[in-house]
């Protein structure tokens, strides 16, 4: 029978964490070759790139990118990736996913329980998930509108949110979920997706190797993947686990601590506890570059919120889906990270060639490098084919 000891928890002084957590996360300085190579290595790293379709400056998965990646533009983080090096499935939320991440999910992803798989099985007729997937098995890549039209199904209703009212987009909702078909590109006409064994041709028929079967296995390999993920996963409820809820509760976490595949961490004046990769103190640090970096709103440094304001006295709120009048900020806004701090946030969009920052928030207290300011819009706009950038230069907000 395991011991029950207790492991005591590691004591991580703030600044240290704050440093450790740009490096992990690859923020410091660039350490991935350019373009393609380097947006896979950036996923290999990161584990998951949440997914969000919001296009105003880039998506969230190209504002990761570009922030890490030398030698991208808008829309690369796909093209390199699709198809045979990723696909997409529940992490934190709905993500971009390794192409080696595949068996695990096959083999027993978990269901978030929101997401009403049994449901839509019940509103599809039976023969429907069958006759999609023999379609894109003869026929596939293939988008939904480029597939046989099945009909109308009642849509699933999320408090106001309509799901889908076409059997056949239902349907690939399922198969999907089940990971009976992937995401294997993107196109104006929206997803495209395949058979494993064509998209993921190297992995498709690989074996997870887990030491304990299914659920089990899955949680204990899925734990281990958020919290590398994450660099310091806070052990409180919260967005931050997502899919992985039900493990927060369990005994896992504290036999993976006790086991050595995890650490304990404590921050100073912190109530929370935090999970760690085992030896993370012993992992090297990039110290920070002079680079200012335009993160993504649901950028891996801002999964946890409470964390970003107790090691960088940021305060940070997504209030994109928020009515206006109840914003403090504003509607797309992105953090402005440099020298390994939070210095301020902006709103910004691309209107035909230019670059427009429609509002920009310097931190009080911080000093906000204008020029390093500069660099960085010029950077983002050539990446997304603008050719001029609107800024400006008095504090606003």
């Amino acid at each position: 029978m395991p011991s029950k000891k207790t492991t005591p928890a590691v004591t991580l002084p703030a600044d240290e964490a704050r440093a450790y957590l740009v490096s992990h996360l690859a923020l410091a300085a660039p350490v991935f070759p350019a373009g393609a190579p380097g947006a896979r290595a950036l996923l290999a790293r990161l584990r998951h790139i949440q997914l969000d379709p919001l296009d105003v400056i880039g998506t969230n998965a190209d504002l990761v990118a570009l922030a890490r990646v030398e030698g991208l533009v808008r829309g690369d983080v796909f093209r390199h990736l699709y198809p045979g090096h990723a696909f997409e499935h529940w992490a934190k939320e709905r993500c971009l996913l390794p192409a080696s991440a595949f068996p695990h999910y096959r083999e027993g992803s978990l269901e978030a329980p929101w997401w009403r798989h049994a449901t839509r099985l019940e509103r599809l007729p039976p023969e429907v998930p069958g006759a999609v997937l023999r379609e894109l098995e003869a026929r596939g890549p293939l988008s939904a509108a480029e597939l046989t039209d099945h009909g109308a199904v009642e849509p699933l209703d999320w408090s106001g949110w309509k799901g889908t009212a076409k059997a056949t987009s239902m349907a690939l909702e399922v198969l999907w979920r089940r990971c009976d078909i992937v995401v294997c590109g993107r196109s104006p006409r929206g997803k495209r997706y395949d058979v494993p064994h064509r998209a993921l041709p190297d992995v498709a028929r690989a074996s997870p190797g887990y030491t304990a079967a299914g659920e089990e296995g899955f949680s204990r390999w899925a734990l281990g993947e958020r919290v590398e993920a994450a660099g310091l996963l806070s052990r409180g409820a919260g967005a931050h686990w997502s899919m992985l809820a039900p493990v927060r509760g369990s005994a896992l976490p504290d036999t993976l601590v006790r086991e050595g595949v995890l650490e304990e961490v404590v921050l100073p004046e912190a109530s929370r506890r935090y999970l760690a990769p085992a030896g993370f103190r012993d992992r090297p640090v990039t110290a920070p570059d002079e680079r200012m970096r335009i993160l993504g709103p649901l950028d891996p440094l801002l999964w946890d919120r409470s964390l970003v304001k107790q090691l960088f006295g940021f305060e940070y709120i997504w209030e994109v889906y928020k009515p206006e009048e109840q914003r403090r900020w504003g509607w797309y806004v992105c953090p402005l990270l440099h020298r390994g701090r939070l210095v301020g946030r902006l709103q910004a969009r691309v209107e035909e060639d230019v670059l427009r920052v429609e509002r920009l928030w310097r931190e009080k207290g911080v000093k906000l490098d204008d020029a390093a300011l500069d660099e960085a819009l010029a950077r983002h706009a050539r990446a997304c084919g603008a050719v001029n950038v609107r800024r400006p230069r008095a504090r606003v907000g």
